[in-house]
């Protein structure tokens, strides 16, 4: 059998783990400070949650949205923290790309060497070995390792799970959460009983983690810290005091990054969606941005209350042709084509025959919701005014407008989004016009909305009356591709 000891590359990548590992949950916490409320179902109904993390309360005596639910919390636990949303994506999104690259490079090491022995179980025999093992711990005495080996059975099989069940179990998990897997695969999110139950699963695993994190270091401090650390740092038990000292070093310079990544993203977060959404854009679109959405959700699927997020447009105009039905709203569509039109809510209509489609709705904040939506296929639009070659993007300008009607809001300006042309390709891209087979409800955007059911919500801008097929968006807003995305440092593309 291979020599179990710790090689130099098993001792760099386990502080490489610990570092990337605490960058995870923080930035998960951040995230889970978007919508601090968790879910069985898809349709996220209010006061169905089986656990909350805010004393925040859902009212019912005015037009709520999950903004309202955001919570702030403190930068000592959550990255960044102070209800920073999409900078918190970001870091736990660049994270989770190394973290999987430490991962995957230590599964091939792993057993390239033969190291996995250490943690592979080679018969049923080792669960009477662990129940008698944890009898002893009970006892406050400490078992013997297994012949020939570094660790006891119940250590053994604790490790096995982490590595190569735990482990996996978050990845897969959150990539159950992927608006583009969800739509390409929807049968993927049903296997584990839906979007926010996989959204569940996913936080009891992070806590799965840092319970096992808490008894490693217990068990650590048992079984002797000075000597194992020793090992951890130099490879064989010597210099303890030397392996102490370089340890609280590594420990301190990970505290370090920790603490630069938060003052960076708090002082200059516009760099830091940059820098980090430059690594993460190329990952996605390389992964992601070739699926296609395939979702067809049965009727009995729609959930009964779908949740909203934005304020709708509150300018008299707006409520006047709320009022007459919306019989006089105009959309224009312009910028670079060939034929720029002028359409009213009947000419998007009689366009082409009205398509349906039942789909999940992702909130990047966290919640779900399954509706019918009903309109112009996007790529028919495209058709009919055929945009000039130079043309790589599609500006979708709202009516609303963040400091009339979310004076809350942090920013200022027309709320706009920004896609890229190619998505007006997908087979369920939408200008919707109807929900649920009615007309489409005030609150979800009447009258006209997109849908792109490979992204992230927040991305389908609602209230449409604008469409500009650009070149470049870098003059539009401030330049990075959509109202949130100037404004709360969001990623552009969003197909997870």
């Amino acid at each position: 059998m291979t020599q179990l000891d710790y090689p130099a590359w098993l001792r760099i990548e386990h502080w490489l783990n610990v570092l990337f590992l605490t960058f995870l949950i923080r930035s998960g916490i951040e995230i889970l400070a978007g919508f601090p409320k968790m879910y069985w179902r898809n349709h996220s109904i209010p006061g169905t949650e089986w656990a909350r993390f805010t004393r925040r309360k859902h009212p019912a005596d005015k037009l709520h949205d999950t903004l309202d639910e955001e919570v702030s919390y403190s930068s000592l636990i959550a990255l960044p923290g102070r209800r920073n949303l999409g900078l918190g994506r970001h870091w736990h999104f660049v994270s989770v790309i190394c973290w999987v690259l430490v991962g995957a490079s230590y599964w091939a090491l792993l057993f390239a060497t033969g190291q996995y022995h250490r943690y592979v179980p080679y018969s049923w025999e080792i669960f009477p070995h662990a129940w008698d093992d944890i009898v002893t711990y009970m006892s406050f005495r400490l078992p013997p390792p297994l012949p020939g080996q570094p660790l006891d059975a119940v250590q053994k099989l604790a490790y096995f799970g982490v590595i190569f069940l735990l482990a996996p179990f978050q990845i897969l998990t959150g990539a159950a959460q992927s608006p583009a897997v969800e739509a390409r695969f929807p049968w993927y999110v049903k296997m584990w009983g839906g979007r926010q139950a996989a959204r569940s699963l996913h936080l009891l695993g992070l806590a799965a983690f840092v319970a096992f994190i808490a008894v490693h270091l217990l068990m650590v401090s048992l079984w002797g810290w000075d000597q194992l650390n020793a090992l951890m740092i130099f490879g064989d038990v010597r210099n303890t005091s030397w392996a102490i000292g370089a340890s609280m070093g590594i420990i301190a310079g990970i505290l370090v990054l920790h603490w630069a990544a938060t003052v960076w993203s708090l002082k200059s977060p516009r760099s830091v969606q940059k820098v980090l959404g430059w690594v993460i854009r190329h990952a996605r679109l390389g992964l992601l941005r070739p699926m296609r959405s395939r979702q067809d959700y049965s009727a009995r699927e729609i959930s009964p209350e779908h949740r909203v997020n934005g304020k709708p447009p509150n300018s008299r105009e707006y409520q006047v042709m709320a009022v007459h039905g919306f019989v006089d709203w105009k959309v224009h569509v312009g910028g670079l084509v060939e034929n720029p039109m002028t359409l009213g809510m009947a000419d998007i209509r009689a366009m082409a025959e009205t398509q349906d489609q039942r789909t999940l709705h992702n909130c990047i904040q966290g919640w779900s919701g399954i509706a019918e939506w009903s309109g112009l296929p996007l790529r028919d639009l495209v058709a009919a005014v055929r945009p000039l070659p130079e043309a790589k993007y599609i500006c979708f300008l709202t009516a609303q407008d963040s400091g009339r009607d979310e004076p809350s809001a942090e920013g200022e300006g027309q709320f706009y989004e920004v896609l890229d042309l190619e998505l007006a390709t997908d087979p369920q891209t939408l200008l919707a016009y109807g929900m649920n087979g009615g007309p489409l409800p005030i609150k979800h955007g009447a009258p006209l909305r997109v849908r792109v059911e490979t992204q992230v919500g927040f991305k389908m801008a609602k209230w449409v009356e604008h469409i500009e097929f650009v070149s470049a968006y870098d003059r539009i807003g401030k330049g990075m591709g959509g109202w949130r995305e100037d404004n709360v440092f969001f990623d552009k593309d969003v197909e997870i």
